[in-house]
C-alpha cells in the first residue's frame, strides 16, 4: 500500500464505470488488445462486455489505428477508471527526465522505436534488467524493457499515455490528480492480481482442455471474492472460450481497477516517492 501522501483526491466524485484493457504492441495490436467494460452497481462490478479493440469505432487490426482508436474510446468516457497492463514508467536509473510528465511527453522523441528503447535501457542500467520498486513489491514477472514486455511499453507509453496526457484527456495515477471530468487510468499487471488471490499457478493461455478449465476456475475465483457479477452465460463462455487468455486477462484488469478504486489513499503519492517517478502498479 502507498505511504503518507501530500494531495488529496476528489472525494465527492468516484468513477461510475470500469474498463480492464489487456493491452499489446503487436502489429496486429487490435486482434490482441481486449477491453471489459463493467457498471459499478451497489458496490458490485457488474460485468457489461468484453471485447476485442479492433471493434472499437474507427478501429482496426493494425496498430496505429487501434491505438487511436483506444485512445479516443479512453478519452471519451469521462466517468470511467481504466486499468491498462503496461509499465507507465521505467526504473530510476535508466530514467531520463527530472519528472514523469516530462518523461511521458519526451518518450517518442528520445526512443525512436522499440529496439532502439530497449537498447539503451539495458546499457544504462549496466547490461541488466532493472526493476522498478513497485515491480519488486507487486512481484511482476518483468522489467519494463525485458524482451518479453518491452514492446508493450513502448507503444504503451508513446501511443496511448502521452497523447492523453499531453491534451489532459486523462488522469494518471498516481504521478497525477484525480480529476471529475476526465478518466482515471491505473496500471495494473494481471499475473500479481492473480498471485494476490492465489490463481496464479493455473496455467490459462492455451487452446487445450486444461487450459480452457484454468479459464473458468480462474472466472469462478474472481466471482466468488464479491467484487464482481457476470450474469450473461454468453458473455462468460465468451471470455472463456478466448484460448490466449487475452479476454481474461482484461476481466482481471477490470477487477484489480475496481479494488483499487476502493482504496482511495492510494490514488495518489509525495511528489518525491519513488512511485510519482516510476509508477505504481494496483493489485
Amino acid at each position: 500500500m502507498l505511504k503518507a501522501r501530500d494531495l488529496t483526491p476528489d472525494s465527492s466524485y468516484l468513477p461510475s464505470k470500469v474498463c480492464g484493457v489487456d493491452f499489446s504492441g503487436a502489429k496486429k495490436a487490435g486482434s490482441k488488445i481486449w477491453v471489459t467494460s463493467a457498471l459499478i452497481v451497489e458496490e458490485v462490478l457488474k460485468i457489461e462486455d468484453c471485447f476485442q479493440a479492433k471493434d472499437l469505432p474507427s478501429s482496426a487490426a493494425e496498430r496505429d489505428s487501434c491505438l487511436q482508436a483506444l485512445c479516443h474510446f479512453i478519452s471519451s468516457q469521462k466517468a470511467c477508471a481504466f486499468g491498462l497492463d503496461f509499465p507507465f514508467g521505467l526504473p530510476n536509473k535508466v530514467l531520463k527526465a527530472n519528472g514523469w510528465e516530462e518523461f511521458v511527453l519526451s518518450f517518442g522523441n528520445y526512443y525512436l522505436d522499440p529496439g532502439q528503447f530497449r537498447e539503451i535501457c539495458w546499457a544504462v542500467a549496466g547490461n541488466c534488467e532493472q526493476r522498478r520498486n513497485t515491480d519488486r513489491t507487486s512481484q511482476t514477472p518483468f522489467s519494463p524493457y525485458n524482451r518479453r514486455l518491452y514492446r508493450q511499453t513502448y507503444y504503451g507509453i508513446r501511443d496511448v499515455l502521452a497523447p492523453l496526457v499531453r491534451h489532459q484527456f486523462a488522469c494518471v495515477l498516481p504521478m497525477q490528480r484525480t480529476s471529475s471530468g476526465r478518466p482515471w487510468l491505473f496500471e495494473v499487471c494481471t499475473a500479481s492480481t492473480l498471485k494476490s488471490i492465489n490463481l496464479y499457478l493455473l496455467p490459462y493461455k492455451r487452446a487445450d482442455k486444461e487450459s480452457t478449465l484454468n479459464r473458468a476456475r480462474i472466472i469462478n475465483g474472481v466471482v466468488e471474492t464479491g467484487a464482481i457479477l457476470i450474469d450473461s452465460s454468453a458473455l462468460r463462455s465468451k471470455i472463456i472460450d478466448d484460448r490466449n487468455g487475452d479476454a481474461l486477462d482484461s476481466v482481471i484488469a477490470a477487477f484489480a481497477t475496481f479494488r483499487a478504486l476502493g482504496n482511495p489513499a492510494c490514488f495518489v503519492v509525495p511528489r518525491t516517492s519513488t512511485y510519482a517517478l516510476e509508477g505504481y502498479i494496483y493489485v
